[in-house]
């Protein structure tokens, strides 16, 4: 049975900011700014879990799994968000890791909360989207309590996928339903039971955690350099050359020439520069590798 709302730790009154509307523009600004600081710590606290889940999510995707974020309102906004950004930041297909949010995409542009109370359309979703016992899925509810999120962890737990709660309460129905957990209790927010505030704010944080660092984990990156980029646009084409001129210690002007002949290809002309082989070579390396640039290249 799912807890009373006014309960839970996401919809108590927070004290420090019950005359929030009586401040000038600059303090209100201050106190909201102190609400947020809050978070980092709370983040911070949940390091261990984060990396637990973490490293649970590369074992499946490294085997052709897939990465699901599963949400409601909020949540389910930041989890396809999150999706969303990974192929243009790191080069991967849109299947590598996918966000489903309750209400389907009419809810990313307007709020259709009244589907999030549905544990069998939470499973039904999952289950469309073409969710598979290999895969791993992260439930988001800033509450713990969402019965379309619970349903859909409860559906891939049986299955034998791996599962995992982020939540920004203690000892909640999603946290319990999960295999792992992931729980970063903020606090009540500075306006009462607006979780689009902190817990959002500590959501994303993780969220860009969990993602960034299966790309890392992927190889996608060397060092701090986004090495898989698909430069589509000029933007991207530029910041190609330079990662180019970065990884191989070059001056722009050669950056430019090694990106050319490689074919826009940032990772074969990287090797290019940095061993002095041709294009095709370049290639057959990377491809030993597995695309890992750190690999093939001596540090």
């Amino acid at each position: 049975m799912l807890p009373e709302l006014s309960h839970l730790e996401t919809e108590q009154r927070n004290s420090a900011t019950s005359e929030i509307d009586r401040l000038s523009t600059l303090e209100m600004l201050a106190l909201l700014n102190r609400e947020d600081a809050a978070v980092l710590n709370a983040v911070e606290a949940a390091v261990p879990a984060i990396a637990t889940v973490l490293d649970g999510v590369v074992e499946r995707v490294r085997t052709g799994g897939s990465l699901f974020y599963i949400g409601a309102g909020t949540s389910g906004r930041l989890g396809v968000l999150d999706a969303a950004e990974c192929p243009p930041t790191f080069g991967v297909a849109s299947t590598v890791v996918r966000g489903i949010i309750a209400g389907g995409e009419a809810a990313l542009a307007r709020a259709t909360e009244a589907s999030e109370d549905r544990a069998d359309a939470g499973a039904a979703d999952l289950m469309a989207a073409g969710f598979t016992a290999n895969d791993a899925l992260v439930g988001i509810a800033a509450s713990g309590r969402t019965p379309y999120v619970i349903g859909a962890i409860e559906r891939a737990r049986s299955m034998g996928a791996l599962t995992a709660a982020l939540v920004c309460a203690r000892s909640s129905a999603l946290a319990g339903a999960a295999e792992l957990a992931i729980e970063i209790p903020v606090g009540p927010e500075a306006i009462t039971g607006s979780t689009r505030m902190k817990a959002g704010t500590a959501t994303k944080l993780v969220l860009n955690m969990l993602s960034t660092g299966l790309m890392i984990r992927l190889g996608y990156t060397y060092g701090n350099l986004m090495v898989n980029v698909q430069p589509r646009n000029e933007k991207l084409r530029d910041r190609a050359r330079r990662i180019v001129a970065q990884a191989a210690g070059i001056d722009r002007g050669a950056a430019d020439s090694y990106f050319e002949a490689a074919g826009g290809d940032v990772k074969r002309a990287i090797v290019m520069a940095r061993l002095g082989v041709s294009n095709d070579e370049a290639a057959r390396r990377l491809g030993e590798a597995n695309g890992v640039l750190s690999a093939v290249l001596p540090r």
